[in-house]
């Protein structure tokens, strides 16, 4: 597993004490940041801008190929039953279309 360099580990101590500070910004926007996950990041990202030794981020685990495929076929199967069949039109539809284009604007000479 990679390992994060003791300066990157630094930079993100330091926006941790920030944050808890409240003195930690935003970068575009300059808000208040709030949220320990985005402190982090800012620590990383600063780290990242130094040359620091920073781990690649980590994909996203999801399910196995084997098990979304599976699923995949399940709701393609689905799919095809439900969509030979037609809806049937509603009743007072064509009403309601004829009342809209009749309510126009009337322009003036």
């Amino acid at each position: 597993m990679a390992k994060y360099s003791k300066g990157s580990q630094d930079k993100v101590e330091k926006a941790m004490k920030e944050k808890k500070s409240g003195t930690l910004k935003s970068g575009r926007s300059g808000k208040k940041v709030t949220s320990r996950k985005q402190a982090i990041a800012i620590g990383l990202s600063e780290a990242r801008q130094e040359g620091k030794k920073v781990p690649k981020k980590a994909a996203k685990k999801g399910p196995s190929k084997k098990k979304a495929a599976k699923k995949s076929g399940a709701k393609k199967k689905a799919a095809k039953k439900g969509g030979a069949r037609k809806s049937a039109p509603r009743k007072g539809g064509a009403k309601k279309k004829a009342a809209k284009k009749s309510t126009g604007r009337k322009r003036s000479s």
